[in-house]
């Protein structure tokens, strides 16, 4: 009996419908070689906490940039969750200048939810893709120093209990786990060495000091925008890069929820960071969006010395 003849072309249309694929990994190549063995410090938060379908691809994000050869650090807060288990106990949320009043009995919850609720399922779900995620908070090893800070509202210093600002890092253990191959998850708390207290330390400034003190290539800050706004709120086009000192000039007038983001951007670019990028944490796989595609998404900061029309990184 003979065989039917296979139709022309069928093998070859085959084969071409994996075109698109090749040419995706293709144009992440040059982005792959230039960010080959370099830290990356990512601030988790925002709608990317809570979204089930956000959580996941976030770790398959952060797992991807570990296997393609990256050194992936994760920094989380977890204003969300800290709030509800607030609630559940009967404590009252109370915020001034935009910071949340941590009595230390809140405190006691910050370090519960941070440590032992976000942290924990983040690590679960970088975890099933292998022996990679290690969670530590700031206090371990004295990775993280604070002192008490106040908050500013009107020109008057007021005491909101126990939040604290960061005064040193000390990065040791997390390199350590770096070079073994980890990649470290970290809870944004800090012991203070004047008084021993556990701060509460926003998770935007925590990750942009220790992008600052690994000298990494890049600090990524997840959000719940597109990015940077132009002229928010009469219009909606993000700024796609822009040098410290132009964020500089913007910092008074941006939108308290930016602020501490922005704020964490220009430390990191000021003191080693190559870029700082604020990105969409609503969009699945906006990590490897920024980093591995030309188009990129977000908004890019850049030093003042950086030669923006040579920067390396995707274009944001």
């Amino acid at each position: 009996m003979s065989e039917q003849p296979t139709p022309a072309g069928s093998g070859a249309t085959r084969k071409h419908t994996a075109l698109p694929k090749a040419r995706i990994l293709i144009e992440a190549l040059p982005w792959l070689t230039r960010h080959h063995g370099k830290t990356v410090v990512i601030k988790f938060g925002g709608n990317a906490m809570i979204d089930e379908e956000l959580k996941a691809a976030f770790a398959q994000d952060v797992v991807f940039l570990r296997h393609a050869g990256l050194r992936p650090v994760v920094v989380h807060g977890g204003g969300p969750q800290i709030s509800k288990q607030l609630d559940a106990l009967g404590i009252e949320s109370e915020f001034k200048g935009g910071l949340r009043v941590t009595t230390p009995e809140a405190m006691d919850v910050v370090r519960m939810v941070l440590a032992g609720q976000v942290q924990r399922e983040l690590v679960g779900l970088l975890n099933q893709h292998g022996p990679l995620a290690v969670g530590m908070t700031g206090e371990d090893a004295h990775l993280m120093t604070a002192t008490k800070h106040y908050a500013d509202i009107d020109g008057e210093l007021v005491d909101i209990g126990r939040v604290g600002e960061i005064t040193a890092i000390d990065p040791g253990a997390v390199q350590a786990l770096l070079d073994d191959g980890r990649i470290p998850v970290i809870s944004s708390v800090a012991r203070s060495a004047d008084d021993g207290h556990v701060y509460n330390v926003n998770a935007d400034t925590a990750a942009a000091a220790l992008a600052a003190a690994l000298n990494a290539e890049t600090l990524m800050v997840l959000t719940d925008v597109e990015g940077l706004y132009e002229d928010w709120p009469h219009s909606d086009e993000v700024i796609s890069r822009l040098t410290a000192t132009e964020l500089e000039k913007l910092l008074p007038d941006l939108a308290s929820g930016m602020v501490p983001k922005m704020r964490g951007c220009l430390h990191a670019v000021r003191n080693g960071v190559h870029t700082a990028r604020v990105i969409d944490g609503r969009v699945q796989h906006s990590i490897l969006l920024e980093i591995f595609t030309d188009e990129g998404i977000g908004t890019m900061v850049l030093p003042d010395a950086k030669d923006v029309t040579t920067d390396e990184g995707a274009a944001a």
